[in-house]
């Protein structure tokens, strides 16, 4: 299934570091969380993205024109510009990048990609979040009821410290990434391409009008992930996530599967959970569950 991946906000709270890149090419480990969104989905077999760009989007598209030089060791013959590479990170990925423009909104981004889509069902997701989710269950979810919109909800970040009181005695203080309650759009969206009739111009929020008519007329459906998801929205955050990356305990990493590297070349350019699986439709006021 085709893969589309949001890529074009400014990312103003990550100032620190999208005064020169855009977020999505944030670092996480030393690869932009770009890369690691697009290796949860390879991992299960689907290796067909479409990067919907627009802030800096030529920083992206230098990413991967270079993928091979940038990932791999290689001597060059200066005199005829032949170049030999060794120790290639090859991935049988096939990545369209498509410049939606940068004052674009969600929904127009997701409109201006329906060219490259065409009439079949797609999934969606945002360039700055990670999850452990079995991108497998939920397409199987979403083709088993039918409905036309499958979003992943998940529990929100949090952001304080978590207290176990008796009385005035504190019985426990933790740092969760994570409360155990309540429900948000998480991304992971399953759509069907009737998706793109709601969608009205490049000024479009998709959160907005789209996806609240879907919610009304009960088409907009719950994929329950209660495990690891988290946001890059701030430097906090990049922090916390290349410290799980670092110390090898990042919950969303994945072995390259076979099918990723068999017979692989580095990526190509066109022009052009087991978590809880409940049926629930969202309320039709907003994309939150309590």
């Amino acid at each position: 299934m085709k893969v589309i991946i949001l890529a074009g906000g400014f990312g103003t709270r990550l100032s620190e570091y999208t005064e020169s890149i855009p977020k999505p090419m944030v670092s996480i480990g030393g690869k932009p969380i770009l890369w690691h969104i697009m290796q949860r989905y390879a991992h299960y077999g689907h290796m067909d993205f479409y990067i919907a760009m627009g802030y800096k989007a030529e920083t992206i598209k230098e990413y991967f024109l270079t993928f091979s030089a940038i990932n791999s060791d290689f001597s060059l013959d200066m005199s005829t510009g032949q170049v030999e590479t060794y120790n290639v990170d090859d991935l049988n990925w096939r990545v369209t990048l498509v410049d939606t423009g940068q004052d674009s909104m969600t929904g127009g981004r997701v409109k201006l990609m329906q060219p490259y889509i065409g009439e079949e069902p797609f999934m969606l997701t945002y360039g700055d979040g990670v999850a452990d989710i079995d991108i497998n269950a939920l397409v199987d979810f979403h083709k088993d009821h039918g409905k036309m919109v499958t979003v992943t909800a998940v529990h929100p970040v949090a952001r304080f410290g978590e207290l176990e009181i008796n009385g005035d005695c504190v019985k426990s203080f933790q740092e969760k990434p994570q409360v155990t309650r309540g429900w948000i759009n998480g991304g992971f969206f399953v759509f069907e391409p009737g998706i793109f009739d709601y969608i009205e111009d490049d000024a479009t929020i998709l959160e907005r009008s789209p996806l609240e008519t879907l919610a009304r007329d009960g088409e907009l459906m719950a994929y329950h992930h209660a495990d690891f998801w988290m946001p890059m929205d701030t430097v906090r955050d990049r922090n916390y996530l290349n410290e799980l990356w670092s110390n090898g305990n990042a919950p969303w990493r994945c072995t390259p599967s076979v099918s990723q590297n068999e017979g692989a070349k580095s990526p190509t350019l066109s022009p052009t959970d087991e978590a809880n699986q409940t049926r629930d439709e969202f309320a039709p006021t907003n994309l939150v569950q309590a």
